[in-house]
């Protein structure tokens, strides 16, 4: 036998084991469909492709939220108990209620000031104020952080806030913001910012698992608001990207008890990023000034999550208002989401 055909040979039997473990654990039946054909018929190809872009899990993330989650078991039950005056009391009718914090692993809450940013400028403006407000510390995990004119407002926003005696932590997806250059990660660090790429590649079973980013877009000031939602920070956003714009892309604006939610993901991934617990942050929720009390809840889901797991047949009934912030609408996705709401109520923001 041939080196040649030795190699090929292993390939084949690579691919074989490998369309095994895509039944196995590939989300959708089309998709275990397609690689058991590719990995079976075109190995040489299909077998380095699976194994960078094909696995569905993202090996170690949920280890490491459930030792984050044991390691700070005392503090993470004082916190519940000052949630307790915030918590809304659900109807006997709504018993999907219980599905879905088990789900998002946080309880509905009231008391938030909830405003809606519908572009690119209003987000910035919105961005930018809070940061010139924080007076303890920010929060600020975006997967993309242009090094444009936008990103390099951002960031000297952050330096001068740091300088300032705030407290500031970045994080950034190394393959979203992968513009950022040392220098300028440099001069972040010089001013006292902790910052960290999310380290998707972490862990020995992720080495090649590019395709895991973390898409989040999160910005926390004080504990007390926070900001969420599809935009990122660059010029595409404010239509100065002339193959990219127009530009149509929703944000949030929260202030109140939920705005720990959004601090507590953080707090998640910059353990998952650095092995390091933060401390000084302020875990006390706080009703909006001068607000009346307002349901609400967030559903950050975790990269191995999907939207349409959450189990609320009767979602269209339940809520006045329902705003689901997604990178990207694909027909399936659109289609799932029909599911858990009535017609009327779905349509485009």
């Amino acid at each position: 036998m041939s080196i040649a055909a030795g190699i090929f040979l292993l390939f084949q039997v690579a691919g074989f084991i490998s369309s095994l473990h895509a039944i196995l654990n590939t989300r959708t039946s089309q998709g275990a469909i397609a690689w058991v054909v590719s990995l079976n018929t075109m190995p040489v190809i299909a077998v380095p492709a699976y194994w960078v872009f094909g696995r569905s899990k993202f090996q170690g993330y949920v280890d490491a939220l459930k030792d984050t989650n044991l390691i700070i078991e005392e503090d993470k039950k004082k916190i519940h108990q000052e949630f307790a005056p915030f918590v809304v009391h659900v109807p006997d009718d709504f018993p999907e209620y219980k599905a879905i914090t088990r789900l998002s692993t946080s309880p509905f809450l009231k008391g938030n000031r909830v405003e809606l940013l519908v572009d690119g400028r209003a987000t910035y403006k919105s961005l930018e104020e809070g940061i010139k407000r924080a007076s303890s510390y920010i929060l600020f995990q975006f997967y993309i952080l242009r090094a444009d004119s936008t990103g390099k407002r951002f960031m000297e926003l952050l330096i001068d806030r740091a300088k300032a005696g705030v407290s500031v932590y970045v994080l950034y997806d190394e393959l979203g913001s992968r513009e950022i250059t040392e220098t300028q990660l440099g001069e972040l660090r010089a001013a006292g910012i902790g910052i960290a790429p999310f380290n998707t590649t972490q862990g020995d079973m992720n080495r090649f698992q590019i395709n895991f980013g973390n898409h989040r877009k999160i910005m926390v000031v004080d504990g007390k608001e926070t900001w969420l939602g599809g935009l990122n920070i660059g010029d595409e956003y404010l239509g100065l990207d002339r193959k990219l714009s127009p530009w149509r892309d929703t944000h949030l604006h929260i202030e109140g008890p939920a705005a720990l939610v959004a601090q507590s993901i953080f707090w998640s991934d910059w353990h998952w990023a650095n092995r390091e617990l933060l401390t000084g942050l302020n875990w006390i929720p706080q009703k909006a000034p001068d607000m009346a009390e307002e349901n609400g809840q967030q559903a950050c889901l975790r990269p191995r999550d999907r939207f349409w797991d959450i189990p609320v047949p009767k979602i269209d009934s339940a809520f006045d208002n329902l705003l689901v912030p997604q990178p990207s609408w694909s027909p399936s996705t659109t289609q799932q989401l029909r599911k858990l709401v009535a017609a009327p109520y779905l349509a485009p923001i």
